[in-house]
């Protein structure tokens, strides 16, 4: 079983910066995919940004060029840097981390419990 912990979101003001942190912890092989999905009230799910074991990156429109994702896999971290915060990038967020229980197992994703982050105006 995979456990993740997130940290890091809160109240900040339009243009400002927050960096979010998700640690995973548990049984498994090896961790593939670290992504940051978020969620605003009444909206679906969306992709933040996402990276991959061996660092490639892949970013949702309404992020690019304003937040930065990246890990550490000697500590089972990902993390969101996000910078120029909008009100409209108000939501919960969510990391999302596929793990594998061996080599010859299919990834598994889990999810974190999601933290709030609100940008106020």
């Amino acid at each position: 079983q995979v456990q993740l912990v997130e940290s890091g979101g809160g109240l900040v003001q339009a243009g400002g910066s927050l960096r979010l942190s998700c640690a995973a912890s548990g049984s498994f092989f090896s961790i593939n995919a670290m992504d940051w999905y978020r969620q605003a009230s009444g909206k679906q799910r969306e992709l933040g940004a996402s990276i991959t074991n061996s660092g490639s990156t892949v970013y949702g429109d309404s992020v690019k060029g304003r937040f930065t994702i990246s890990r550490d896999n000697t500590k089972n971290t990902v993390w969101l840097q996000m910078n120029s915060l909008k009100p409209e990038d108000t939501a919960v967020y969510y990391c999302r981390v596929y793990t594998r229980g061996s080599s010859i197992q299919a990834p598994l994703a889990s999810w974190g419990q999601g933290i709030q982050v609100t940008v106020s105006s």
